[in-house]
């Protein structure tokens, strides 16, 4: 049995990408079937504990099913992001002994005065750096707490044609100030906000008032997580 996307199938955006292949103009002979829910190759979570050790892992598949070879027992497909390298001596991302290929997989640790102070990471695609930075500036320079950090807006500078996509939540005036500068922007909703990643972050920070460490925690509203504690 499989669970059928009833939401997915009945939502604004969906319905908007189905409707725009319509043309009353001529018969469509070729039109292919739509995709209500996406897909995703990527996970990632981190932990910490009461020392302040933690762990920030993210893992991506990269292509289809990865290798194709699932370890015995496990139930998942090993990576194949090897691919990205080039097997041309000319090129810098060559493959060469003790390097790693070039791609958007950020598992990122932040340590303020060598102590641990942020163990964070978003997935997706393109936009992997740019919402790094956001989360960064938004818990270090605005002083949101783990989860206002992933749930505030994005947008995403896309890689060709310098387009802007600006997520739904943004102000108007936001916008208007943007495109006054000369910026393309466009603002996307419901399902296509995938764009702008899903992400986990752990904080640890001293209580002012006690003087006690203490972890919190975040787990984007924009694709399956939580955070846990104990």
């Amino acid at each position: 049995w499989q669970n059928v996307p009833v939401y997915e199938l009945l939502s604004e955006s969906y319905l908007q990408q189905r409707a725009a292949l319509f043309d009353p103009g001529r018969a469509a002979v070729d039109v292919e079937h739509g995709s209500p829910l996406g897909g995703s190759d990527t996970v990632y979570f981190t932990v910490a504990d009461a020392e302040g050790n933690a762990c920030s892992f993210v893992n991506s598949i990269y292509t289809g099913f990865g290798t194709g070879i699932v370890p015995a027992g496990c139930g998942f497909a090993i990576h194949n992001r090897g691919c990205l390298f080039n097997l041309d001596r000319a090129y810098a991302n060559c493959l060469e002994p003790g390097k790693r290929p070039y791609h958007t997989i950020i598992p990122a640790m932040v340590t303020q005065d060598n102590e641990l102070f942020m163990s964070y990471g978003i997935m997706g695609g393109y936009n992997q750096p740019q919402a790094h930075v956001q989360v960064m500036l938004n818990t270090v320079c605005f002083g949101m707490n783990p989860q206002a950090a992933l749930d505030a807006p994005r947008i995403c500078i896309q890689a060709e044609g310098g387009r802007v996509a600006i997520e739904d939540g943004v102000s108007p005036t936001t916008i208007c100030q943007l495109q006054a500068l000369g910026h393309i922007v466009y603002t996307e909703t419901g399902l296509q906000r995938s764009v702008f990643g899903r992400g986990q972050v752990i904080r640890q920070q001293v209580d002012q008032r006690t003087g006690t460490m203490v972890l919190s925690a975040g787990s984007d509203p924009r694709a399956d997580g939580q955070a846990l504690g104990r």
